[in-house]
């Protein structure tokens, strides 16, 4: 199994196991946080089967009317799972916050709740540790935030934000019922639930900021355009590398696209030749860049700031 599935279906189990028994517990002891927390769990479920509808869809073959695939089905449903978790997830705890400070309830029973907020912890913390673990295993020497904004998958890093909003969540919400409990303080319930609300806004802003850079076109690194273009003017039929364009289409499928100069002696038989050659050296060196397009043109062409050719 892919590790970003592997961490999605960990994820799956862990919200379908205490989705329920969190507004179970929250009826009972009457605690709006706790309903708060049964809502974000039921909206990370929804987004963990929209992401695997996303992986799913991705695969689909290229045809006539996406000639270059459908790999970028996951961006869209991960960017729908960031809306989603700030519509659903964030705004709804913060609506629910704001209405139980103003008209603050008596804590009922809260025996429920820590038994539900202790097995949360350890179903979402062991969700966490798997995807922390795949994320870790990804991420090489990067810092943990560099992989975050270079990593083409979303899938990676959205389940491992999604459990550690989660596990914080989860700690709020047993800090501030058990001071409720002990200090009487029922204005703590909303409290809880509001900072839940913040922590999935701030989540999904960072989540929809990744998916919506893929989602429009995010090109390759500037120094994967530097190898390249080193690599390219290395052929003996090339003088320059004029312009150069690219956009991931999928996390493992790069479309890149070069405006070249090439000597002026060629002839077009030389030049296709030299195409063909550019084409297998950029594969063979770049695994990801699976469609190479290579526009001839003379090395005195005028290039506009657009990257229009004159």
């Amino acid at each position: 199994m892919p590790s970003s599935k592997k961490s999605i279906y960990s994820a799956l189990i862990a919200n379908l196991l205490i989705a329920v028994t969190k507004f179970i517990a929250g009826v009972i002891g009457r605690s709006g946080s706790m309903i708060s927390e049964g809502i974000h769990s039921v909206v990370d479920t929804a987004n963990e089967l929209l992401l695997l509808l996303g992986l799913h869809r991705a695969r689909k073959e290229p045809d006539k009317t996406h000639p270059f695939g459908y790999g970028k089905e996951l961006y869209f449903w991960s960017f729908i799972v960031s809306i989603m978790i700030f519509g659903l997830g964030g705004g709804l705890s913060i609506y629910q916050g704001i209405l139980h400070i103003r008209e603050p309830q008596p804590l009922g029973d809260p025996t429920m709740s820590y038994i539900v907020l202790g097995l949360s912890v350890i179903f979402e913390g062991s969700s966490l540790i798997i995807a922390l673990r795949e994320f870790n295993a990804i991420r090489g020497d990067q810092t943990w935030w560099d992989a975050v904004v270079k990593s083409k998958d979303p899938s990676n890093f959205l389940v491992m934000f999604e459990d550690s909003a989660a596990v914080a969540g989860l700690f709020i919400v047993g800090i501030c019922m058990f001071l409720n409990h002990r200090y009487h303080l029922p204005v703590l319930d909303g409290i809880a639930s509001l900072l839940v609300g913040l922590i999935l806004v701030g989540v999904s802003a960072i989540l929809a900021r990744e998916s919506r850079s893929l989602l429009m076109g995010e090109g390759i690194s500037s120094e994967s355009r530097t190898k390249i273009s080193t690599l390219v003017e290395q052929d003996n039929a090339v003088l320059k590398v004029m312009h150069m364009l690219s956009t991931y289409q999928s996390p493992d499928e790069i479309i890149l696209m070069l405006i070249v100069a090439f000597k002026d002696d060629l002839n077009t038989e030389q030049i296709n030749e030299a195409i063909g050659r550019i084409r297998d050296c950029i594969k063979q060196e770049f695994s990801l860049v699976r469609f190479v397009l290579v526009q001839p043109e003379t090395f005195s062409a005028e290039i506009t700031e657009t990257g229009s050719v004159l």
